[in-house]
């Protein structure tokens, strides 16, 4: 890999142009760090015949007392960004030494589902949205009246859309609002397996690997961070670090004084509506000795109809599986284009932000320990 002069990988060398390439270029860079690669094999094959896993890689001593979690691919196709960000504080030894140096050891998950990034889904393969699956099984699911509203008119049984399913959408952001209808849409449903934003009826694999890996990894550090990187939403290139926890105002005083403009889902300033069953809940359950203080790091793409329309093509495409080659090519291309960005600018701004956000969190770590 060639450098920028600024200690880490060139943007470009950083980003592949499928999963398997991710992950060889990531196993790469752990190999290059001299680090270890603990993977969890996914029991599902890629869109090449590929193993899919979950790799995880410690970077620093195991037992410091503060921990960096980064973490890629909780909405699949979305991988290509997280993964990029993640080769590239592999390959930044200046960075890593300052980690090092702060006692903060670096916690590496690339790939939560590695089964979307391969098949250029944003879901598991259990059609579930992996951040909407994190809640109690156990009580009733949570309601979504707006999204029973518009189930049929979002994945309608044509594609593309009858004119009544626009006019029925049309309607529904008259009555509500444009946020209204965000929100109804995106919040998470639990009725609709075969609709988007579907939460699931059970714990995915990749949640319960996920609990797995912290229960492992990050079971004794005191202070813990987490950054977790997302795509497609806000303006094309932007970074919008957005709070992921609850709403504590300590807790968020504390993300601000890391991070700097945090925007926040409790107080309406994000981009995200507000979600049900996040993934940032696990941290609360799963490593209760820590102080835990976490973003995720969404990067903008297209606009958000365009967005929403590669979902709901997506959808419909899976809901078809005898679709014709040609459609079936043409909506997953675009489903791709939805959360990646192949060009070179956009490349160098997730790099450079993504840099800039773990430095940030890095010195979060390090004062809050020094602190204790």
């Amino acid at each position: 890999m060639t450098s920028d002069g600024a200690g880490s990988p060139a943007a470009e060398d950083c980003f592949a142009q499928s999963y398997a390439e991710a992950r060889a270029r990531f196993l790469a860079a752990a190999s290059a760090a001299g680090l270890a690669v603990d993977s969890h094999v996914h029991p599902e094959r890629g869109r090449d015949g590929e193993t899919l896993a979950m790799d995880v890689v410690v970077d620093g001593d195991p037992a410091a007392s503060a921990l960096l979690v980064v973490s890629s691919a909780c909405h699949g196709v979305e991988g290509f960004c997280g993964s990029a960000a993640q080769v590239a504080l592999l390959g930044d030894a200046r960075l890593r030494a300052l980690a090092r140096a702060a006692g903060v050891a670096v916690l590496h998950i690339h790939a939560l589902n590695s089964y979307g990034f391969s098949w250029w889904r944003r879901t598991t393969h259990e059609n579930v949205d992996l951040n909407r699956n994190f809640h109690s099984f156990g009580a009733q699911a949570p309601a979504n009246a707006g999204y029973d509203a518009l189930a049929d008119a979002l994945v309608p049984a044509s594609w593309p859309p009858p004119p009544e399913a626009q006019e029925t959408i049309e309607r529904f952001i008259a009555e509500h609002g444009e946020r209204g209808f965000q929100q109804a849409v995106s919040a998470g449903q639990y009725r609709h397996p075969d609709g988007i934003f579907f939460g699931g009826t059970a714990p995915t694999w990749s949640q319960q690997t996920l609990r797995a890996v912290l229960r492992r990894h990050a079971s004794r550090c005191r202070e813990l961070g987490w950054i977790d990187w997302h795509t497609g939403l806000g303006p094309k290139g932007k970074g919008e670090r957005i709070f992921a926890g609850r709403n504590d105002p300590e807790t968020l005083a504390r993300v601000q004084a890391w991070w700097g403009d945090v925007t926040s889902t409790h107080d309406g300033s994000s981009t995200s509506a507000m979600l049900n069953g996040e993934m940032w809940s696990v941290a609360y359950e799963e490593c209760p000795q820590a102080r835990y203080t976490g973003i995720a790091l969404e990067f903008g793409t297209l606009p958000i109809p365009e967005v929403l329309y590669a979902l709901r093509a997506d959808q419909w495409l899976l809901n078809h599986p005898q679709t014709d080659a040609g459609k079936r090519q043409a909506i997953k291309r675009q489903i791709r284009d939805a959360f990646y960005v192949d060009e070179p600018e956009w490349k160098a701004q997730v790099i450079e932000q993504s840099l800039d956000a773990t430095r940030a969190g890095l010195r979060g770590l390090a004062e809050a320990i020094r602190g204790r």
